[in-house]
C-alpha cells in the first residue's frame, strides 16, 4: 500500500443489541488509528439501539436503520457501502481493544501481498467481565480447514483487493458466513497473524452459535465448495475432510456421545496425520468416555469426596 495511513472502514450489522452497541461504537471511535469511518447497518431493531446511535456526535459514524434480510444482507450492505483500503466487520455485541487497527493496518502494511490480518480476543460475558482469552497463534491454512484453529471473527481486518477477488458473504451458509468467507481469503491470498490481544468476544444467550446444526450444517457446505473449486492441494482437501467430521464432533449434542466418537474416528480415517496434533480432540476417542467419567463423578460426590482444586 503507497498511503501510509489508508482509511479503514467498520461494518457493523446490529439487531436488537442495545445494550451492547454503545460499548460496540465507542471501542471503534477510542482507536489511535485515523483515518477510519463506523458503517452500522441495524435491521430496523425494537429495542433501544436507534436512540443509542442518535447519541453517538461523531462524523466519523454513519447508521442506517431499515428491516434487512439478515446479518449477511447487513454485512454485504455494509462492504458495499464502505470507502476503505482496509475492511473489518464487527460484531454489534464486541469490542476493540486499544491500538487494534494501528496493529492490524501495520501488519498488512509490513506485507503488501496478504489479503487478511487477525489477532488473539479476550473474551468477555455479558456484563463486559473479563472471563478469559483465547490465543490462536500463528496462522495454518490446513489447520485452519481441519478446525484446530479458528480466525476471530472481532479481530480481523482484510484489504479491499481481497474482498474484491474473493466476493461477498454468502447466504446460502448464513451460520458461517464469516467463517466462509476467511477461507475464500485464504485460499487466494497469505493470512497473518499479530501477537497481541486486539478485541473482545462477548458471551451472552443471544448468539447465532446457539444453532448447532445449522452451524455444522453450513460449515460443511462451504468446505465442500471450496473443495469443489479446485483451489486447495491434496494436503488442505485431506483437513478440510477431516474438519467437516471435526464440526460434527463439536457440534453434536453433549449426550450424544456415540455421533461425537464416529465423527472423530472418521476426521482419523480422513486425515491420519491429524492425529498427531495436539489439538485434535482424542478424548472421546474411547468409546463412553464422557458419560462414563460424568457417572463416576457423580459417584465420588455422592460417597463425599471433594473435586481436587488446582
Amino acid at each position: 500500500m503507497s498511503n501510509p495511513h489508508p482509511l479503514v472502514s467498520i461494518v457493523i450489522p446490529s439487531y436488537n443489541q442495545g445494550r451492547f452497541i454503545r460499548e460496540t461504537i465507542a471501542s471503534c471511535l477510542s482507536q489511535d488509528y485515523r483515518p477510519l469511518e463506523i458503517l452500522v447497518l441495524d435491521g430496523a431493531s425494537k429495542d433501544d439501539t436507534v436512540a443509542v446511535l442518535k447519541s453517538f456526535d461523531a462524523a466519523e459514524l454513519q447508521w442506517w436503520s431499515e428491516p434487512d434480510g439478515g446479518v449477511v444482507d447487513a454485512v454485504n450492505k455494509g462492504l458495499a457501502r464502505a470507502q476503505g483500503a482496509i475492511l473489518t466487520i464487527q460484531s454489534s455485541d464486541d469490542v476493540f481493544l486499544p491500538g487494534a487497527i494501528t496493529a492490524m493496518v501495520a501488519a498488512l502494511q509490513a506485507a503488501p501481498e496478504a489479503g487478511l490480518v487477525y489477532g488473539d480476543v479476550e473474551l468477555i460475558d455479558a456484563d463486559s467481565q473479563l472471563i478469559g482469552a483465547d490465543v490462536q497463534g500463528d496462522f495454518d491454512f490446513c489447520a485452519y480447514l481441519g478446525r484446530l484453529q479458528y480466525i476471530p471473527q472481532p479481530g480481523t481486518c482484510f484489504t479491499r483487493a481481497a474482498y474484491a477477488e474473493t466476493g461477498v458473504w454468502r447466504d446460502t451458509v448464513s451460520y458461517a458466513a464469516d467463517a466462509d468467507f476467511w477461507m475464500r481469503i485464504a485460499s487466494r491470498f497469505p493470512v497473518l497473524h499479530v501477537a497481541r490481544c486486539v478485541a473482545r468476544y462477548r458471551y451472552h444467550d443471544e448468539q447465532r452459535d446457539t444453532q448447532r446444526a445449522r452451524i455444522a450444517r453450513d460449515w460443511t457446505q462451504a468446505v465442500n465448495d471450496l473443495i469443489a473449486s479446485n483451489l486447495l492441494t491434496p494436503r488442505q482437501r485431506r483437513y478440510a475432510r477431516m474438519g467437516n467430521q471435526l464440526v460434527r464432533h463439536r457440534y453434536a449434542a453433549p449426550q450424544n456421545w456415540m455421533e461425537r466418537t464416529r465423527a472423530l474416528y472418521a476426521a482419523a480415517l480422513a486425515n491420519p496425520p491429524g492425529l498427531l496434533d495436539a489439538r485434535f480432540p482424542k478424548r472421546e476417542l474411547l468409546p463412553g468416555r464422557d458419560p462414563i467419567w460424568r457417572q463416576l463423578s457423580r459417584l465420588k460426590r455422592s460417597l463425599g469426596f471433594r473435586p481436587r482444586v488446582g
